[in-house]
């Protein structure tokens, strides 16, 4: 009964409106996979579907009383890290905070940021906690580095910067909020500056009105996207903090936003599209057109990402699939994974490499040959939803053409999990190519009925 409607992701499936941050219930298995119907604040009188294994932690007046929170400076009771003497593909250890759900992290070198609903950022190193800093208000829905600067993106619709200190790295002190106070100040002056808001209400244009759900840098690290559940996309200048544009973007909450090569953004949403953006430089201002929309499902987008050089866009939905597109002359529509039984939280493409984890608790390992994607393995041990995903090449061990990876994962678990990862392992089932569906353009993509029994057996049933 203190559960706060406004702190559950929003999502799309079936023509209702869903939330794509399951969270583990404290009263109910973790094993239980089961959705349900809840009322949602995405949309008055719609229906939201969420995973049974929901917390009522997530913004509830019990989690947020004083008296319930764990200090960020009590020791951590990280679990011993294993040796991996399993297959090629497989778990180090496990990082284990019992403080809060994970909902973010972000990797920068040797160092590994992750922000959960108590509020509090962490800093690990090496699998052990180097430093920690925290939020006054807000779980941690989106971590980036830029820099000596990390942004962090929260639910109560802000942005805040942390700088890291120079004389001591384990440092970071608050370095602001985007919007500033003096731009908020010379903003609310101008009757012009006000938008219709959340609730009808006016808010300035320059402030989100609901959760920042996601953010993305550009190629160059001069610009940061911020996109909300208040359905906008924020542009802003890094050097003086300004906000220099607001989209917009969909017809419901925008879940992810990816910038690529060229000026090109791509926004994800619950209202089931995805849609590209052109970026043109207007002097010291932007200004971004609209160039297409690859997708239009039932489901809600929940995942988007995209490789380095931009040659190929992914986009994870509440049906549990991968939808690809291939960029040559133009973005075409490449094909669907299929692996997943539940809701694709999070996607991280890295080289050849693309992961993907889910709420059915598993991640994906997908190897990408030309356009031909082979499932290396399922990685399994998460009590929980996986929230969040992040690779590194571990150069220590890759070796003979046999590049190796770090891979991070963040569940509602309250745990992070370090995996290695090597692009050579065998697929030891043989069923990965009966995981991909290639396809031609599509306006949608196919129902699972389209799948054939052999593909939905070797996507739900068998696990490397």
């Amino acid at each position: 009964m203190f559960e706060d409607p406004d702190s559950i992701p929003r999502a799309k499936y079936g023509g209702n409106m869903a939330h794509s941050d399951p969270n583990i219930s404290t009263t109910l298995s973790v094993e239980d996979d089961d959705f349900a119907m809840r009322n949602s604040s995405a949309s008055v009188g719609a229906n939201a579907y969420y995973d049974q294994s929901r917390t009522s932690g997530e913004g509830s007046p019990m989690t947020m009383s004083p008296w319930n929170q764990t200090s960020m400076f009590a020791k951590s009771p990280w679990s011993q890290v294993e040796e991996n003497s399993g297959p090629q593909n497989g778990l180090i250890g496990s990082l284990v905070r019992e403080e809060g759900h994970i909902y973010s992290l972000a990797a920068a070198g040797e160092l590994l940021y992750t922000g959960s609903d108590s509020k509090n950022i962490r800093v690990w190193k090496d699998l052990k906690e180097y430093a920690a800093f925290k939020s006054s208000s807000g779980l941690v829905k989106a971590i980036i580095i830029s820099g000596e600067k990390i942004f962090t993106g929260h639910q109560d619709g802000k942005i805040r910067v942390w700088k890291v200190s120079q004389k001591n790295p384990s440092d970071h002190k608050r370095a602001g909020t985007l919007p500033t106070l003096k731009d908020i100040f010379k903003s609310s002056i101008n009757p012009n500056n006000y938008v219709e808001g959340r609730g009808r209400r006016r808010a300035l244009w320059i402030k989100h009105s609901d959760a920042v759900s996601c953010l993305s840098l550009t190629e160059d690290k001069l610009l940061l996207y911020s996109a909300s559940w208040d359905r906008t996309l924020k542009v802003w200048r890094i050097s003086d903090s300004k906000c220099l544009e607001s989209l917009n973007v969909h017809d419901d909450a925008v879940n992810s936003v990816v910038a690529s090569v060229e000026g090109l953004v791509f926004t994800g949403s619950a209202d089931g599209t995805v849609k590209v953006w052109q970026r043109e430089a207007k002097g010291k201002a932007t200004k971004h057109t609209l160039v297409e929309s690859l997708l239009k499902q039932e489901c809600a987008v929940t995942a988007l990402a995209i490789t380095e050089a931009g040659t190929f866009v992914y986009c994870g939905s509440s049906n549990g699939m991968v939808n690809f597109w291939e960029r040559k002359e133009k973005l075409s529509h490449g094909g669907i994974l299929k692996a997943h039984k539940l809701t694709v939280l999070c996607l991280v493409a890295a080289g050849c490499m693309l992961f993907s984890g889910s709420a059915d608790k598993t991640i994906c390992v997908w190897r990408r040959d030309g356009s031909v994607h082979t499932c290396l393995s399922v990685l399994s041990g998460h009590g929980g939803p996986v929230k969040c995903l992040a690779a590194e090449v571990d150069e220590e061990t890759s070796k003979n053409g046999d590049k190796q990876w770090m891979v991070y994962s963040g569940s509602l678990d309250k745990s992070i999990k370090v995996w290695r990862v090597s692009e050579m392992a065998a697929d030891r089932n043989g069923v990965a190519m009966m995981q991909q569906q290639f396809g031609t353009d599509t306006d949608s993509a196919p129902s699972e009925n389209s799948f054939t029994s052999s593909t939905r057996a070797a996507s739900l049933g068998k696990r490397p």
